[in-house]
């Protein structure tokens, strides 16, 4: 099972680089599939499968979830491994939520009845959400952004932090058409997740309320919220 640092930074790191695809377009290449797809994006609403592997290749995590985008800088991730609903009240206690509110980054560990907040300023030196509130200039200097070809019928792009305190070491986006399809991130210590997308909506209504957190009652909660 995976530590609670760990899922921080793989959570962070997928859920905040699949939320900047609702950032910035100008830090795209111009004429690649990621360039097109932010054109005319201010929210998304999709589902994603989720697949974690070691170094290896050797599967470590598998689950689902939904993810909600408002530009700018607003996100929910929420995750539940593949056994979380085996149980009757096995998908309220399994599972992990990253919520960007625009002010706080909340990571509830509902296995753990844990809730860290940060706030989204102190997450920017370390974590992919640099994408969603920084400028234009910001963005260009913090992260690599490529054409990487085609292949498994996907136009791929290729992201790169150029800072090594990121929490990946590269990410690969994958499009079909105007949609996102799969997205691999590779973290620093060899793992890769894996996501692929169905039921996606651009510029989808999402719910504000659904953009907030609120700890539930009982749960530990590490750091301060900025009011």
């Amino acid at each position: 099972m995976m530590t609670q640092a760990r899922r921080i930074r793989l959570g962070a790191a997928v859920a905040c680089l699949a939320a900047s695809l609702a950032a910035h377009a100008a830090t795209a290449t111009p004429g690649t599939a990621l360039d097109r797809y932010l054109t005319g994006l201010n929210s998304l609403s999709a589902a994603f499968t989720q697949t974690v592997t070691d170094k290896n290749g050797a599967q470590l995590e598998a689950g689902s979830g939904r993810l909600l985008v408002q530009r700018p800088g607003k996100f929910r991730w929420d995750y539940q491994p593949k056994d979380a609903g085996a149980g009757a009240s096995g998908a309220d206690q399994r599972g992990q939520v990253l919520v960007a509110d625009g002010r706080n980054l909340w990571f509830y560990d509902r296995e753990l009845a844990q809730v860290t907040v940060k706030p989204v300023e102190a997450a920017l030196s370390s974590t992919p959400i640099v994408l969603l509130s920084g400028s234009a200039a910001q963005l260009h200097d913090s992260f690599e952004i490529s054409a990487n070809g085609a292949r498994d019928g996907l136009d791929w792009v290729e992201v790169k932090p150029r800072s090594a305190e990121a929490d990946f070491s590269r990410a690969a986006l994958g499009f079909a058409g105007d949609r996102l399809a799969r997205m691999v991130v590779n973290d620093r210590l060899g793992q890769t997740v894996e996501l692929d997308f169905s039921h996606s909506q651009r510029n989808a209504r999402i719910d504000a309320d659904a953009l907030k957190f609120q700890p539930p009652p009982g749960a530990d909660v590490i750091g301060t919220p900025q009011g």
